[in-house]
């Protein structure tokens, strides 16, 4: 789907500083020689076997599905690797990529905190240096896994710049970039920025859809009807997408994070809301304000608060071969607490965002019919926060 200047229709590129350049074709050399080796797949493989926890769970949700009516829905349980989300898949392999480039140090961004926590992990584990921004907002609202990645040993920059939110502390790790380029490798979180990450991400969490169609076919014998992530960059949706993108009998549904209303200025729905742009070092969609510029965005969902879309998925969105759909806040909130309540799994609220959807869909599907949810992450981190929109002091 991505041709050899790295884009996705006219999506992807490389809008980047001229400091920058050198970095990413060295990057792209080394992927372009490992993603081949078999030493190198070997490795990351007894990785995410040994270490992350996979294959992760196929579940199927036998309450929540009698309790809606409709179409069967089984759920990927992301949730259970280790570090608790989708975001270890990608990490790992990047982190294995860095070590065989020679580099000792590993920066990168975080909304949620599950990407800073997965990379302060492999940076533990590889013994490698680490430095994560996060924008101050986040910070706050996710206290928990600031003091995760400083007890694995990261140094956390809360970037005050703009927001305070993900967009800025991607800019900051970029500008960081320039500074180290010798010994630092950027360990971008999601399937955006200047090509190869876009393709590097995907890749590394195409083991996701790699598994799902393995253990439907075990578990139905036949592939889902539809299958359901949430979208804010965009890693886990299109992990969980790539292998049946090809299978044009599958729904590929994305939820955007819409706030409190694509209706309003407090949303993140950058496919429903946004137009194509340039930011990042990618040409994709982006909210934006009258002047062209990045509009600040708003979602409960640190780690869906962010103001575009990978290219990749801005392509399968033109050529119709995926649908994106706003999830606001408040659905994302009663779908937490309904999983919560039914099934006894806490998702993260950005996982609760897909499952919103499949409730909506689920009863006006007949019983014969399959989704899969993807859970990018577990809850424990968004307690807090939803506690809070519901106006419960903890403290009390």
């Amino acid at each position: 789907m991505t041709n050899t200047n790295g884009r996705f229709g006219v999506y992807g590129g490389q809008y980047i500083t001229e400091t920058l350049m050198n970095a990413v074709i060295e990057l792209e050399a080394a992927y372009d020689k490992y993603k081949a080796d078999a030493d190198f797949n070997a490795e990351l493989e007894k990785l995410f076997n040994e270490y992350a926890g996979r294959p992760s769970r196929l579940y199927f949700a036998r309450r929540a599905t009698e309790n809606l009516g409709g179409a069967k829905i089984y759920l990927k349980r992301e949730d259970l690797n280790h570090t608790g989300a989708h975001k270890i898949n990608n990490v790992l392999g990047q982190a294995l990529l860095a070590k065989k480039m020679g580099k000792t140090r590993l920066i990168a961004e975080t909304g949620a905190g599950q990407h800073g926590v997965a990379t302060a992990t492999a940076a533990a584990l590889m013994n490698m240096e680490c430095v994560i921004f996060m924008g101050e907002e986040d910070t706050r609202r996710q206290a928990l896994n600031v003091y995760k990645m400083r007890l694995l040993g990261a140094e956390v920059v809360a970037v005050k710049s703009g927001t305070a939110t993900l967009k800025d502390a991607v800019s900051e790790t970029f500008r960081e970039w320039t500074r180290r380029i010798s010994d630092t490798h950027y360990c971008l979180g999601s399937v955006m920025g200047p090509h190869p990450f876009p393709t590097i991400v995907r890749d590394f969490q195409a083991v996701i859809s790699k598994e799902i169609k393995s253990q439907m076919l075990a578990a139905e014998g036949r592939l889902p009807d539809a299958v359901i992530a949430c979208v804010g960059g965009g890693s886990n949706a299109i992990g969980s997408f790539w292998h049946f993108i090809d299978d044009g009998q599958v729904r590929l549904i994305g939820c955007e994070a819409a706030g409190r209303g694509v209706d309003t200025f407090e949303t993140a729905a950058t496919i429903n809301t946004g137009r194509q742009g340039i930011f990042h070092g990618m040409k994709s969609y982006f909210c934006q304000d009258k002047f062209g510029g990045i509009a600040p965005v708003y979602s409960i969902s640190a780690g869906l608060d962010y103001p575009g879309i990978g290219p990749e998925h801005a392509y399968l969105h033109d050529i119709g071969r995926a649908e994106y759909v706003p999830v606001t806040d408040a659905e994302a909130v009663d779908a937490f607490e309904y999983l919560s309540r039914t099934e006894g799994i806490i998702p993260a609220i950005e996982s609760a965002h897909a499952f919103a959807h499949a409730q909506k869909i689920a009863p006006t599907m007949s019983a014969d019919k399959i989704i899969v949810v993807t859970l990018s992450g577990r809850g424990d981190k968004d307690c807090v926060s939803v506690a809070k929109f519901r106006g419960v002091n903890l403290h009390e």
